[in-house]
């Protein structure tokens, strides 16, 4: 195990291929923001329609990078994704944020889906403490009121996947196509922790802190179960919490990991601190004994207790380095580091784009990347 060489590769790549990427290749320089669509080749689709996702998840990049490397350009990049979340995206009649748009910035689909609400907050709480503006975090307050006014399950706890524009019921649960149809959903609640941990990191709010706290114990009560290998994360649910689905994705189980750590780090119990990281590393030795291949990738897709498919998404590769990363400075196990060093030669090996740029969205299980899907989209940022 070597930290500072495995530092200075994720740098590396960081500087040489990721950053000079996003920063000028992924500029809609015609409309003023950012493309919304772009092939593994590199060829740009003008009319594709902008999703929620993407950029929020620019909005929340850059004004991380900002506070980490005090450059400028990020500093720019953040407002520009700031300006266009605001302008495009923000529905000024109901409020909330609209789940896409077209290429010119008119709604086309205005739906509240509580997993995009919940990037807009983690983004907004971010640009606030890059730039300590106050309107984007008035703006995650207003936010946070009407996902608790709307969308929280009263009964049974948690939150109920979506609603209509004017946030009443809708049928239309369904996050994306590779989806269930289901009330409730482990990855929606997922990234409502991550983004009410940074709204807590921007602001002790007693109504945040206590929602973050219900949402850990929700969790540990209907999310996380217990098999025969270890921990893992169940994903669909009816609204009383009955499952409804039989798989684990190994990079949500190993992406919960380190998130559930920085929620309960966040509201400073320490008590909470040490369940979130009991939890921490039976998740990450159940994902490490399941999903990782001899190559070092690690799979998409498990059922009891085995592999169901084999590919390798990027973005699960990048969460297992985190995890697993940090599962090692939890126990001091040299074997998550020596995997966590694997999965990152494996993303050098397999998953960077040493031709367009940037990282492919799938290398299959032959080994091949998945040429096939968007180097840039709704879902690919």
């Amino acid at each position: 195990m070597d930290r500072k060489a495995l530092r200075e590769a994720v740098e590396s790549e960081l500087e040489g291929n990721l950053l000079p990427f996003w920063r000028e290749r992924s500029l809609d320089t015609a409309r003023g923001h950012f493309i919304a669509e772009m092939a593994n080749d590199g060829t740009v689709r003008e009319d594709a329609p902008r999703g929620l996702i993407l950029n929020s998840r620019l909005l929340w990049t850059f004004s991380a990078l900002y506070r980490q490397l005090r450059d400028d350009r990020d500093l720019e990049l953040a407002r520009r994704a700031y300006k266009h979340l605001e302008g495009s995206f923000r529905d000024r009649e109901h409020g909330g944020y609209f789940w896409r748009v077209d290429a010119d910035g008119r709604p086309v689909d205005r739906s509240k889906k509580i997993y995009g609400q919940a990037f807009c907050i983690d983004a907004l709480s971010e640009f606030h403490l890059a730039t300590n503006d106050p309107a984007p975090l008035e703006a995650a307050l207003e936010l946070f009121e009407l996902v608790e006014r709307h969308a929280c399950d009263p009964e049974f706890g948690g939150y109920i996947e979506a609603r209509a524009a004017d946030w009443s019921e809708t049928p239309d649960l369904q996050l994306s196509d590779k989806d269930m149809v289901a009330a409730k959903s482990m990855n929606t609640h997922l990234h409502l922790l991550e983004a009410y941990t940074n709204l807590v990191s921007a602001i002790i709010d007693p109504r945040v802190v206590m929602r973050l706290n219900e949402l850990i114990g929700i969790f540990g009560r209907h999310i996380i179960r217990r098999e025969e290998g270890g921990l893992q994360l169940d994903h669909f649910f009816d609204e009383a919490w009955n499952l409804q689905s039989d798989t684990r994705t190994y990079g949500h189980d190993i992406e919960a990991a380190w998130l559930l750590c920085e929620a309960a780090e966040a509201l400073r119990g320490e008590e909470l601190r040490e369940v979130a990281n009991l939890w921490a590393i039976e998740l990450a030795r159940s994902v490490l004994a399941e999903g990782l291949d001899a190559d070092g990738g690690l799979a998409y897709e498990g059922r009891n207790g085995r592999v169901i498919n084999g590919d390798r998404d990027w973005w699960c590769q990048a969460e297992a380095v985190v995890g697993l990363w940090q599962t090692y400075a939890l126990t001091g196990e040299v074997a998550f580091a020596e995997a966590a060093e694997r999965i990152w030669a494996f993303i050098e090996r397999k998953v960077v784009d040493r031709v367009h740029g940037e990282w492919f969205w799938r290398i299959l299980v032959d080994g091949s990347p998945d040429a096939c899907e968007p180097k840039v989209s709704e879902w690919k940022g």
